[in-house]
């Protein structure tokens, strides 16, 4: 336990020290909540990896992989093809428009891009930003417990709020820049541990056995990339719900936040190679980590669940004491955190840069210093941050049964669909209109729900609508409301 606790704490003292040596380089709001648009394409790279991939990955998706098996390599498909798309056909047009106009959060793009002479469009989009990255953070400030509970038997109370504390100090002292390199530092550490972990495991497994056989007799459809039943159309709208997860690299604020914040365009076709190589190698880990820690712990007959925890979510932690060194346990637990807290950081600066710019600067207090915004800044992330830990206090009381891979999906699907049609549809059709993006951006939000709680507890459509997740149907509506609006408020002003 000693050696867990040293390594902990080498782990935060470094990220304090990045939090202590970002603060020398913030000068201006620029500076806090883009790094100064200076970053290389490593540090960005890595940053929005890390930020993009949270507790989901280390817990939720090997989680999935002991649950269903190969079909879970379908959702590391979706993510590989959202990252592809969103550095190869998004970044540099943004990149440059962002700098056009000298955006320096998503709302300032939104107002300058459609030319905005009213407020409208900067409070909606300043105010789902801040509802879902609440919901977001609080799903990841719920892993955090739960990694603590799960690594070192903490109660998983004191983790939660343990870990709750650690994120806020080093965003407090560096702000972007701070957040930017720790996610550097985080991103690695979890690389590192993912690509170890199923190398290890598979040594670990005896010669003579037939891992695919073995796996067969635990679960006879864990080896069919169609899922349980083989291909139907139940297990059609399940794949498609795992693809429709990539859909959130293209566009979310806490991940476009990083190509405003790169030095230029030819740091971005350098990046997009290392983010593309680094999903698809810690993705897939994650999911061989979920199958082989099936096979090494659990055996015929038994359910999963009793002895991995809800939705397997406690494979990794479980796999890492049963095979890795005492040494190399503590790495471990610098890995989950790392993924949980470097989501934290970017989502809460990213919130309270939209508030405090977006709303109480743009809108009531233009005459505002850099160094009162500042200020206020700080502020408002502490009060977000409390926020979302009473929240997620809340869930963990009222839900026990929940899984971490789906609690942060809701998040996740709620910053996507509101932004990414919108992002999306700004940069590629110049007819693109404010009431469209307005709208557009009020159905993504309000279709998350609907389509969560409303269709997917429906007799005959619901158990699809379930499988098929709210994500997808919720881009898809909004994708096409943004079209007949801005067409038709084209066609207004062609008559008039």
């Amino acid at each position: 336990m000693t050696t867990k606790y040293t390594i902990l704490f080498l782990y935060f003292i470094i990220l304090f020290l990045i939090g202590y040596f970002a603060s020398k380089r913030i000068k201006t709001t620029k500076d806090y909540y883009v790094g100064g648009k200076k970053l290389g394409f490593w540090v960005v790279a890595f940053s929005a990896r890390a930020t993009g991939e949270s507790a989901w990955l280390l817990l939720g998706l090997t989680g999935l992989g002991a649950m269903v098996g190969i079909s879970a390599f379908w959702v590391v498909l979706g993510e590989v093809v959202g990252v592809g798309i969103s550095w190869f056909f998004m970044a540099e047009k943004f990149k440059l428009l962002t700098d056009k106009y000298n955006s320096i959060t998503i709302p300032d793009y939104l107002v300058s891009r459609f030319k905005s002479t009213t407020h409208t469009l900067r409070i909606v989009a300043a105010t789902a930003l801040s509802l879902f990255v609440i919901i977001y953070v609080s799903a990841q400030i719920d892993a955090t417990g739960t990694a603590f509970e799960s690594f070192l038997g903490w109660n998983y109370f004191t983790g939660a709020i343990v870990g709750f504390f650690i994120v806020l100090a080093y965003i407090f002292t560096g702000g972007f820049v701070a957040v930017a390199w720790s996610d550097l530092f985080q991103g690695s550490i979890m690389l590192i541990g993912l690509l170890i972990l199923p190398l290890v495991a598979y040594f670990t497994i005896s010669y003579e056995v037939s891992i695919s056989q073995e796996l067969i007799k635990l679960d006879p459809s864990f080896l069919n990339i169609w899922g349980d039943g083989g291909f139907n159309l139940l297990n059609l709208f399940t794949i498609l719900g795992f693809l429709f997860i990539g859909l959130g690299f293209m566009g979310s604020p806490q991940l476009f936040i990083r190509f405003m914040s790169i030095k230029d365009v030819s740091e971005i076709k350098k990046g997009r190679w290392v983010a593309i190589i680094f999903t698809l190698i810690t993705d897939s880990c994650a999911v061989l980590i979920g199958i082989y820690g099936r096979y090494l712990l659990t055996s015929f007959g038994e359910n999963p669940e009793e002895i991995l925890g809800n939705g397997a979510q406690n494979i990794l932690p479980l796999l890492v004491e049963r095979i890795m060194p005492l040494t190399l346990i503590g790495l471990y637990i610098a890995a989950v955190l790392s993924a949980i807290m470097s989501t934290i950081d970017s989502l809460l600066v990213v919130a309270s840069s939209a508030i405090s710019r977006d709303f109480y600067q743009q809108i009531f207090k233009p005459d505002k210093s850099e160094k009162e915004l500042a200020k206020i800044s700080k502020l408002i992330t502490l009060v977000l941050a409390i926020f979302a830990l009473i929240i997620a206090m809340i869930v963990a009381i009222t839900s026990p049964e929940r899984t971490i891979f789906w609690f942060i999906i809701f998040g996740w699907s709620g910053i996507a669909a509101t932004f990414c049609p919108t992002i999306i549809l700004s940069l590629f059709w110049n007819k693109f209109t404010e009431k469209g993006a307005i709208v557009s951006m009020i159905t993504g939000f309000l279709s998350i729900p609907f389509f969560k709680f409303g269709l997917a507890s429906l007799d005959g459509i619901g158990p699809y609508f379930d499988k098929l997740g709210e994500l997808g149907p919720s881009f898809i509506l909004a994708f096409i409301v943004g079209i007949i609006v801005s067409s038709m408020s084209q066609n207004k002003l062609t008559k008039n």
